[in-house]
């Protein structure tokens, strides 16, 4: 997968105007992913990863706990500007469908093993409905 590819995944999916626009919402997300995920995780997705963003990923996660409406929250604030917690779900649902469809299967289910319930919806590649 390269970077270009997922972030055009992402800005066709989500509708976001420009392509820095949909980098900074994949940057987002990869960044509190990886607070949430633990041990050596973050490094085995990092590897995954195109270079670029996988520098965006702590070398080693922290596993901090927190729900999945905080995720979305803390994407916002990553995301800057005037992103709301509903925009930053439909970004971080996005991009989690984008490497759900560009990384191994076993990615995704390594996430899912150290989330709980209420993750489903990020982890949902269904349609967001507001």
């Amino acid at each position: 997968m390269k970077e270009h590819e997922l972030v055009s995944a992402v800005r066709a999916s989500t509708g976001i105007a420009n392509s820095d626009d949909a980098e900074r919402a994949v940057r987002a997300t990869l960044q509190v992913l990886g607070r949430r995920l633990t041990g050596g995780e973050t490094r085995h997705l990092a590897s995954q990863l195109p270079p670029d963003l996988a520098g965006v990923l702590p070398e080693q996660g922290a596993g901090e706990r927190f729900d999945v409406e905080e995720f979305y929250r803390r994407v916002a604030a990553e995301e800057g500007g005037e992103c709301t917690p509903q925009q930053a779900r439909q970004h971080a649902r996005a991009v989690v469908t984008a490497m759900r469809n560009s990384l191994p299967q076993g990615e995704i289910d390594d996430f899912a093993a150290q989330s709980p319930a209420d993750y489903a919806d990020l982890l949902s590649s269904g349609p967001v409905h507001h």
